[in-house]
């Protein structure tokens, strides 16, 4: 404060007459008392007398202690007449005593008046009745312990989330989702799962957040998946900051409720694996009866052109001989019509929103007796959460069993010790990868562009035409707009690695 500045304040203070300091202390609504440097009242305002119940000429001349109710802890005193004895002010709250006997907590603020020898001459004390809003403080702390032990005991986890996604709030429950499903936040995990535009709709359009009992699976490595019901629920908060302090409206947030169903669906599970496995077998004898009639089809199919090129060349010097031949082989053509239209065809499936992580589950759920009875290991590394896809469930499966057992008949060879099968999802972008890895032999190099060609087999090493190989399945994956490559696994084996766009559709 420059030396013109504090001449003009002065100047404005002799302007003011002792009257209206006077008169400003005596009319102001807080307590304010002076008293000597023993703390002997010299003077009390008509707030003082209202909140003690002491008359004016009740309390001039008695000691402040006379309000004390001789139970606030000695060490608070002593802490306070350290601090006034250093010329310093002091606040605290204390437990004071009207004149009618009541009781009321005073909070207190005690300041030194020091003359210009730089003696203290008075004290200036000021002091409110905060007895109700420390009732009411205590009330609401109460019921905030209150609602956090129900919020805590409760069977299912809350997480609260503000405008900008983040979780401010939490109870035990979702603590333990995070350590139990090694998410650093399950609330984004889920909700990217069951409504993957959240984020942009919770600060745009938050009304678009609120849902009810909706499912998210959530695959862990090495353990069972957990299945749990989300519901979402908007409300209004009101902001703490000061400068939306005149602001009528509230931000929204997003509370989120979520239960574990896993027991109710391990028992679902359980019994559509087991009426899949029904199913899937009923559709691998169809299979096989037609990939069983296609191979012999295949395998006329050469000699009947030996034929009609020997019919060709009897036309000339035999043509007897070519008329019967030619008719053996119209014979022939017919009866092998005739079996064409026997093979058993692929029953027509419908599309729909499809979880790859719960149909790899089913594969491995349905192998489990054969890779046991194999002795294999499996290590599956599930994405946590998988966005869904367009598919058909039950060509899918149909893909990704033949790969397992691809996989467990090349590992299932007499005398190979090392029998190790791997499966990991992953989301990449906007593609999902499925890697199914086996410890077998592999695939040569030069027999990798083949075995994708009808009726190839590496069985025996021979790599001789004698079966559909992985021709059906790549078409499932032609299906769905995906790849599928083959390639050395990192023990040496055969890795079969699937790619689906999540944004493709299935022919």
């Amino acid at each position: 404060m420059s030396a013109v500045t504090r001449v003009k304040i002065s100047t404005i203070a002799h302007q003011l007459p002792p009257e209206a300091y006077r008169q400003a202390v005596d009319q102001a609504d807080l307590a304010i008392s002076i008293t000597d440097a023993k703390a002997n009242i010299l003077f009390a305002n008509e707030a003082f007398t209202r909140v003690t119940g002491y008359a004016t000429d009740e309390i001039i001349g008695k000691n402040e202690s006379m309000l004390s109710n001789h139970t606030t802890s000695g060490d608070l005193y002593k802490t306070m007449w350290k601090e006034l004895s250093a010329q310093r002010p002091w606040s605290g709250k204390l437990l004071n005593r009207k004149k009618e006997g009541d009781l009321y907590l005073a909070e207190l603020t005690i300041s030194p008046v020091v003359d210009a020898t730089g003696n203290t001459t008075h004290f200036l004390g000021m002091h409110r009745d905060v007895t109700e809003m420390h009732s009411l403080e205590r009330v609401i702390r109460n019921q905030k312990k209150l609602i956090e032990s129900v919020v805590d005991s409760a069977p299912m986890a809350f997480a609260l989330l503000d405008q900008n996604g983040r979780v401010i709030l939490d109870n035990q429950e979702y603590k333990k989702l995070v350590s139990d499903l090694h998410l650093k936040e399950p609330a984004h995990a889920l909700l990217d799962n069951v409504l993957p535009q959240w984020q942009e709709n919770l600060l745009k359009q938050p009304e678009l957040c609120s849902f009810a009992n909706r499912e998210a699976r959530v695959d862990r490595a090495g353990g069972r998946p957990r299945w749990l019901s989300i519901s979402a629920t908007l409300i209004e908060m009101n902001s703490d900051c000061a400068d939306n302090y005149f602001c009528t409206g509230g931000l929204p947030g997003l509370l989120l409720v979520i239960s574990d169903v896993s027991s109710l669906r391990e028992e679902q599970e359980r019994a559509r694996t087991s009426a899949l496995q029904a199913v899937m077998a009923d559709e691998e004898r169809t299979a096989a009866i037609r990939e069983g009639l296609s191979a012999a089809i295949f395998r006329l199919e050469e000699p009947m052109n030996i034929m009609a090129s020997a019919v060709s060349v009897l036309q000339r010097r035999d043509p007897a001989s070519a008329g019967v031949l030619q008719q053996a082989l119209a014979a022939s053509r017919e009866h092998m019509e005739m079996l064409r239209q026997v093979i058993p065809q692929s029953p027509q499936e419908i599309v729909l929103s499809t979880n790859l992580n719960e149909i790899l589950r089913d594969v491995l759920e349905i192998c489990t007796p054969r890779l046991l009875g194999a002795g294999i290991v499996v290590d599956w590394q599930p994405a946590a959460t998988q966005p869904p896809m367009i598919g058909r469930p039950r060509q899918l499966r149909m893909l990704f069993k033949a790969l397992v057992d691809n996989a467990i008949e090349a590992m299932n060879i007499k005398g190979w010790k090392r029998r190790e099968l791997s499966l990991t999802s992953a989301v990449d972008h906007d593609c999902i990868v499925i890697s199914i890895s086996d410890s077998g032999p592999g695939i040569p190099l030069e027999w990798r562009h083949k075995a994708f060609e009808p009726f190839f087999t590496a069985k025996n090493s021979s790599g001789r035409h004698i079966g559909t190989g992985l021709s059906r399945a790549q078409q499932v994956v032609a299906d769905h707009g995906g790849i599928i490559d083959l390639e050395e696994s990192a023990s040496g084996g055969c890795a079969a690695i699937v790619e689906f766009r999540l944004d493709g559709d299935p022919i």
